[in-house]
């Protein structure tokens, strides 16, 4: 058996194991839950909704806490607390079932009121889980989107998103004198040379070393290489016009 046969055989058990598990907690779990209900007061036909509602609210969080598509950070933290809480509720629960039932405790009227505000409280909570999920960030940062400080927040005022800032448009540079571009030609046509065992520079080379339009390299480029034309006392005064 190869071992990707072998790692899918061992999934299989893995995930065999985990539904009897899942299973098994969700039976036993919803017996106690509902035995408590009916202690409680609640009436038999509805009793049954105690377990579905902390249940189904404790599978919901944790779903909201470790999904990648809550990208808020106070969602996270909030559906971490209410997964937690609600396990813990569920636990609680039905070890105050089993204490009545072996007669270690008695329901009394404190009980009685905490499993009838569950449905309430768990209405609420679902509501402001449902409404810090879609929220893209919040006072303590996001995932993404945001810049903290690496001190945080001192005064409890909310950090803001970065801002962002349009780059400074570039400054027009002084056109350069026929006579300075013709000087750097030069300069650039003997690094040229000193680079490529003394072939003379291109065209294209000179005109992106230069940033000057391809009609003016090409002039130079003719200038270069016929030094009866190369004084620049002969050329064009005007100044070079640079390539945008």
């Amino acid at each position: 058996m190869s071992k990707a046969e072998t790692a899918t055989s061992g999934d299989a058990w893995v995930m065999a194991g985990m539904a009897i598990a899942a299973a098994s907690a969700t039976v036993a779990s919803f017996t106690g839950l509902r035995g408590l209900a009916l202690d409680a007061g609640w009436p038999p036909h509805l009793a049954w909704l105690l377990p579905v509602t902390l249940d189904t609210y404790a599978m919901t969080s944790a779903r909201v806490w470790l999904a990648e598509t809550t990208r808020a950070r106070r969602a996270r933290r909030f559906a971490r607390a209410n997964a937690i809480g609600a396990i813990l509720a569920s636990i609680a629960g039905n070890a105050a079932y089993h204490a009545t039932a072996v007669g270690l405790i008695t329901v009394s009227w404190p009980i009685v009121v905490l499993v009838g505000s569950v449905p309430a409280a768990v209405l609420g909570l679902t509501a402001h889980l449902h409404a810090v999920r879609t929220q893209n960030g919040d006072e303590y940062g996001t995932d993404v989107g945001t810049v903290r400080t690496s001190a945080g927040p001192r005064d409890g005022t909310e950090d803001r998103p970065a801002t962002r800032h349009r780059p400074a448009s570039r400054r027009r540079t002084r056109p350069r004198s026929e006579a300075e571009l013709w000087q750097a030609a030069q300069d650039a046509d003997a690094r040229y040379r000193a680079e490529h065992d003394g072939r003379p520079i291109t065209r294209d080379a000179l005109r992106t070393t230069l940033r000057i339009a391809g009609p003016r390299a090409t002039e130079f480029r003719r200038r270069l290489a016929d030094p009866s034309t190369s004084d620049p006392k002969n050329a064009d005064p005007k100044e070079a016009e640079l390539t945008p």
